[in-house]
């Protein structure tokens, strides 16, 4: 029985332990698969919002809340 999965590793911990897995024969680890995603808000965000002056942020602020 062999099954092919796609994780997401959020802890080096948890890499650690799959690179452990892998020693006991129990599963296999494909280094070319092993990339580093850059998961920062900043990346995230980034091009979503466009330039506003402080006074329209504010206006937009008070827009929302209603008053």
């Amino acid at each position: 029985m062999q099954y092919t999965i796609k994780v997401d590793i959020v802890s080096d911990k948890a890499l650690d332990l799959l690179k452990n897995l892998e020693d006991l024969h129990l599963i296999r680890l494909h280094e070319s698969s092993l990339q580093v995603k850059d998961t920062s808000a900043i990346r995230f965000l980034k091009g979503k919002m466009t330039k506003q002056s402080p006074e329209e942020i504010e206006r937009q602020f008070k827009e929302l809340r209603g008053k």
